[in-house]
């Protein structure tokens, strides 16, 4: 037991020494972001996006389980009675509508920006689907759309998939089993579609991206970034942000793979992460960074 626990100390830098890395960016905390009410809190925070006005929406586990808030930091709002089982991911559509990914309710679901719901995605009684159900889930975590406005479920930590589906919420196709070859999946932890309709999938347990075509056909992978847990396709820049809530770091990428900028490590304080598990940029460039253990949403925004 003791030469394992050694072999266990000795390895761990390596691995860390082994990701990739990059420049510094230039990106600063925002201190004080967001100001919430007296004796409101975050619960664990799992979802973020910003949205056409760089209105900011955070998707968290406590009391108020969707928060809007402008840029500066105000809060616009709140929905209270989600009846969600786990919140996870989300995502605003170039529309404006919010989707919340529940899950241990295996369910996805498309809302208005006034919270009256439009769109349901889940089996009768929120039943768990198979690898091979067009509309049940078994845990999802995430979704992303495509120019076309067809989108991407991540599905997620028991299916090892992804699912698309059309405008109207109908099955087109889907891809993937449990596995380490090209293809397959080791937990589904979110999903990203570039200007190309080139589809990013977080392929967390085995710390790579896998990049697909729209129909699923397997076009690459980068393997040297660490464990993906958040995506984030930014259109105006071509590129691509990763949290990884192993590292506790951010990554900026392009479309190919190289590490554009690094930011952010593991801790409490402000500034730091933990449990970094989504992300979102507007339209200034400034980032939002969700986290799990330490309950919060940090903005960090590029000095002008």
């Amino acid at each position: 037991m003791r030469s394992a626990i050694a072999l266990f100390l000795v390895t761990l830098p390596l691995a860390a020494a082994d990701l990739a890395t990059g420049p510094p960016l230039p990106h600063k905390l925002v201190e004080n972001w967001p100001q919430l009410p007296q004796n409101w809190n975050f619960g664990e925070s799992s979802g973020v996006d910003v949205d056409r006005d760089d209105n900011v929406w955070v998707f968290n586990r406590g009391k108020h389980g969707l928060m809007q808030f402008d840029k500066f930091g105000k809060l616009l709002g709140h929905w209270s009675d989600l009846q969600i089982g786990r919140a996870h991911g989300m995502r605003v559509d170039p529309l404006g509508s919010i989707w919340l990914v529940d899950q241990a309710g295996n369910a996805l679901f498309k809302y208005d920006r006034f919270g009256h719901i439009k769109m349901v995605i889940a089996n009768p009684g929120n039943a768990p689907g198979d690898n091979d159900a067009k509309y049940g889930f078994h845990h999802p975590t995430g979704v992303s759309f495509a120019p076309n406005g067809d989108f991407y479920v991540s599905d997620g930590y028991v299916n090892s998939r992804v699912i698309k589906f059309n405008r109207d919420g109908d099955y087109l196709t889907h891809w993937g089993k449990k596995g380490k070859a090209d293809g397959e999946f080791d937990t589904v932890h979110d999903v990203a579609v570039d200007g190309r309709g080139r589809v990013y999938v977080a392929d967390r347990t085995n710390a790579r991206v896998q990049i697909f075509d729209a129909s699923g056909k397997f076009l690459g992978k980068w393997t040297n970034l660490g464990n993906p847990w958040g995506l984030y396709y930014v259109a105006k820049e071509n590129a691509i942000y990763m949290c990884d809530g192993h590292a506790n770091r951010v990554l900026k990428l392009n479309t190919d793979g190289q590490v554009l900028g690094v930011l952010g490590s593991f801790g409490k304080s402000p500034g730091k992460f933990d449990f970094a598990h989504n992300i979102a940029v507007d339209s200034t460039g400034a980032i939002y960074v969700a986290e799990i253990k330490n309950w919060r949403v940090q903005k960090f925004a590029v000095p002008r």
